[in-house]
């Protein structure tokens, strides 16, 4: 029988994937539950492919196994269909209605996705779909969109969203704590529409 939630977080270099799975494992430390992480990146810079893994209540390693992640947290689109064979049968995707396309599509005149055929793909899943970058700009700061992300999750996590909006206010910089917490209960509210 598995134990552990298993959460897995892409995006992009840049958008704040990482310090999202910081969160969440400072979530689970706050309320005394065990917790096992690891990043994986290629280059370390804008534009690259970024993947937290984030394993709650575990017994063993930390990286989930494709088809077994209850979760998953996608900053962008594309990011969303290429990782989408990690979720679970009956798992839950949470994507950010941003579309990053990688420059290899047009160095080498490929037809590059859109936002309407990825979705389709991405609609065999329980699927939450917000617009995170526009949630954010409202929010205070485009910045914030990885925390919108985190409160829109927060309803489909075994977390209390009280001790990830801690964690976001410990862990974020001091002047950007009440653009987050908004940004975070902003979140949370937009994914009230989804069925989780």
């Amino acid at each position: 029988m598995k134990r552990s939630f298993d959460i897995l977080i892409v995006g992009i270099g840049g958008q704040g994937t990482i310090l999202a799975s910081n969160i969440l494992g400072n979530a689970c430390l706050r309320e005394g539950r065990s917790v096992k992480g690891a990043e994986t990146h290629g280059m370390a810079q804008r534009g690259g492919s970024v993947e937290s893994h984030i394993r709650i209540d575990c017994l063993y390693g930390p990286l989930i196994a494709p088809g077994q992640a209850d979760l998953l947290l996608s900053f962008d689109l594309l990011e969303a269909l290429r990782y989408s064979h990690y979720l679970k049968e009956g798992g839950m995707m949470v994507v950010n209605r941003h579309l990053v396309l990688p420059t290899s599509v047009f160095m080498q005149n490929l037809v590059a996705p859109t936002e309407d055929s990825i979705i389709a793909v991405l609609s065999r899943f329980r699927l939450c779909l917000l617009d995170a970058d526009q949630i954010a700009q409202e929010a205070g700061s485009p910045l914030s969109q990885n925390v919108v992300m985190l409160g829109a999750a927060s309803h489909a996590m075994p977390l209390k969203p009280e001790s990830v909006l801690e964690s976001v206010k410990n862990l974020v910089p001091t002047k950007t704590i009440e653009i987050n917490a908004c940004a975070f209960g902003m979140g949370r509210q937009a994914a009230e529409q989804c069925s989780f």
